[in-house]
């Protein structure tokens, strides 16, 4: 099987073996059997944040398809709920907001997978999933044990945590949510999000409400998955927003963003830096190109190649490098390349 296959971009060569893990058990066995064997691993959730050489996997992929969505606890101020790290996560999300549960509904139309949302602490809109974190049950690769991580021991950080630091350890199992009750939504702190709803930065709206605002927004961009669009055949945002010391943030141009940070750095856009360097929409050549919706994604437009997405990488980072004196991270893991 190929991986384009299995990822949202469409793109990645072969791997020598595929294992559908379809329990938390199998899933396990079959990291541990691989480990032991000294056999090259990757495990693959909905495989929305992967880059896969053209060469493909010398080794074993395991898919990660368990499924459940549980409530361990459930009072007066809110749910405790486990879900399986290969629940589709905006399944999840639609799930909560039917139930009532509040604090994720601002992250509608994510693609991938749940237990892929605390590696990256996913977010957007204003929202991202360590605030309702309780904690990850994963399988510790090196100890060979199961681990158990309260949300205050995951080092969550802007698009960061511990799994991700130490990426080749740890295999999500489940995670664990503490979701408040209500029909509001939580405060919409996103200004575009605010504008789409009619309100206030800071006020609240029926949660209903914000997921339909979330996932029109995002549709708009290109961000929700749709076979027929190329401009979903993507890793989402390709790279993240760029966290800046205060000097660096005022050597921009006086009118690019920037949002300060409870750390003292400021954040900007890195949409913004992309475009002002002269990256317009649909920007690109050989079968890859900048979303024609949205130029922080990059995109195959049916007969692309890994090795032509991570050349457009190139030239977009080292565009914006020469511009601003900023250097654009990739978001999503590569597998077998590299920037």
């Amino acid at each position: 099987m190929r991986l384009a296959d299995l990822t949202t971009l469409h793109l990645g060569g072969p791997a020598r073996a595929v294992i559908d893990a379809t329990s938390e058990q199998h899933l396990v066995d079959t990291v541990r059997v691989a480990d032991e064997a000294g056999d090259a691993l990757l495990v693959v959730g909905g495989g929305s944040n992967l880059v896969v050489s053209d060469d493909g996997v010398d080794g074993t992929v395991v898919r990660v398809l368990t499924r459940g969505i549980a409530v361990d606890g459930d009072a007066c101020s809110g749910a405790t709920v486990t879900v399986a790290a290969g629940e589709p996560w905006d399944v999840f999300v639609a799930h909560a907001v039917e139930r009532g549960w509040v604090g994720v509904e601002a992250l509608a139309g994510i693609p991938g997978s749940t237990g892929a949302t605390p590696v990256q602490n996913v977010g957007a809109y204003g929202q991202d999933v360590s605030q309702t974190i309780a904690s990850v049950r994963t399988y510790d690769r090196y100890d060979r044990r199961i681990r158990t991580f309260a949300a205050a021991d995951c080092d969550f950080s802007y698009r960061h945590s511990r799994f991700k630091a130490e990426p080749q350890r740890y295999v999500v199992l489940s995670v664990t949510f503490q979701l408040a009750f209500g029909d509001l939504g939580t405060p919409v702190v996103y200004g575009e999000l605010a504008r789409a709803l009619g309100i206030e930065v800071g006020d609240r709206a029926p949660a209903a409400a914000v997921r339909d605002a979330v996932l029109a927004l995002r549709r708009g961009k290109g961000m929700v998955i749709d076979p027929a669009d190329h401009d979903t055949w993507s890793a989402g945002s390709f790279f993240t927003n760029p966290l800046l010391s205060p000097d660096q943030a005022a050597a921009l141009p006086a009118d690019a963003p920037r949002f300060e940070q409870p750390d003292g750095s400021v954040k900007t856009s890195a949409a913004w830096l992309i475009d002002r360097a002269g990256f317009v929409k649909g920007h690109g050549s050989a079968g890859v190109a900048l979303s024609t919706k949205h130029t922080l994604a990059l995109t195959n437009r049916g007969d692309g190649t890994t090795a032509a997405l991570l050349d457009l990488a190139r030239e977009v980072r080292d565009g914006v490098q020469r511009a601003y004196g900023v250097t654009l991270v990739n978001e999503p893991v590569l597998v077998g390349c590299s920037l």
